[in-house]
């Protein structure tokens, strides 16, 4: 990046951390910073609404939907997340794939099941070999934010289950009884009312959500936690930039990064948590009641 980084062997010390932590990989580095952030981005709210579809049918009056709800929230949550991450990716990029093949290779003969093998035509791969490398990327990455929702999705669901039972039924026969149909006292009654006793289980959740975002070095993402296993290890003579294992650094950084994630998370959950109970019957809004008061 700076023009006395042509021959590192020759800088001093600030100059030569200056052109270490600044190159191409360092670089790389501090945009899979972004990669994290845009999971969370799409993951918290694309679970949320697979949390609330399994809520939902968890407690529909149709037995066959209700079944799939509840186990949809009881099968992924009673699965390892690591089992779960590891195989299911698998198994999905194959379930695609093999939908493509049977479309769009419908003369295809030879078994697609090749001992431990899982072949398909080429113009089922996905991505295409050819594809572009971001193709790549991008792929890997939408698999990655499918399997995080689909995991936190059922947790999601056991606490907003939990939240709508909360809600006082008193209220729901109020609303029946003043001729709303049971669809308008879900809608303008029940859900509204049961984000404040969801948010304490939805907080948390977040917080293991953030967590969890290591795991993607296991899905093939080159997250934070890859390039400070790659950047941190030890690097001999024959690299631009020699260094000893300094991987403790690179984890210690990783380390600062979660707390202060944590942390702002805590805030806006806090402040987020006071305007929903703002009027509530809880313990919050009591507060909030009392203190208005005085």
């Amino acid at each position: 990046m700076f023009s006395f980084c042509t021959d590192p062997s020759t800088l001093e010390t600030f100059h030569w951390f200056a052109c270490y932590l600044t190159n191409g990989k360092h670089m790389a580095a501090y945009a899979s910073f972004g990669t994290v952030m845009l999971l969370l981005a799409i993951t918290a709210p694309v679970s949320l609404a697979f949390g609330f579809l399994g809520a939902t049918a968890a407690r529909s009056p149709v037995p066959p939907v209700r079944w799939l709800g509840q186990g949809y929230t009881s099968i992924v949550r009673g699965v390892p997340d690591i089992v779960f991450f590891l195989f299911f990716v698998i198994a999905l990029d194959q379930a695609f794939e093999w939908m493509r093949h049977q479309v769009l290779c419908p003369d295809w003969t030879d078994p697609i099941r090749q001992g431990s093998d899982f072949v398909v035509c080429p113009e089922a791969k996905l991505p295409l070999s050819n594809a572009p490398q971001w193709v790549h990327e991008v792929y890997g990455f939408s698999l990655a934010v499918l399997t995080f929702a689909i995991v936190f999705g059922a947790f999601a669901a056991n606490v907003l289950f939990g939240a709508m039972r909360a809600v006082p039924r008193a209220q729901m026969e109020t609303a029946e009884a003043y001729g709303m149909s049971q669809r308008q006292a879900f809608w303008r009654i029940l859900i509204p009312q049961m984000w404040v006793y969801a948010l304490p289980g939805l907080s948390n959740l977040w917080m293991i959500l953030v967590k969890a975002t290591p795991l993607l070095f296991l899905l093939g993402v080159e997250d934070i936690v890859y390039w400070a296993r790659e950047l941190g290890g030890s690097k001999g003579p024959v690299f631009d930039y020699p260094h000893p294992d300094w991987r403790i650094w690179y984890f210690l950084g990783l380390l600062v990064f979660y707390l202060l994630l944590t942390r702002v998370s805590e805030i806006v959950l806090g402040r987020l948590t006071e305007r929903l109970s703002h009027g509530q019957a809880t313990f919050a809004g009591e507060r909030q009641r009392k203190a208005a008061a005085t």
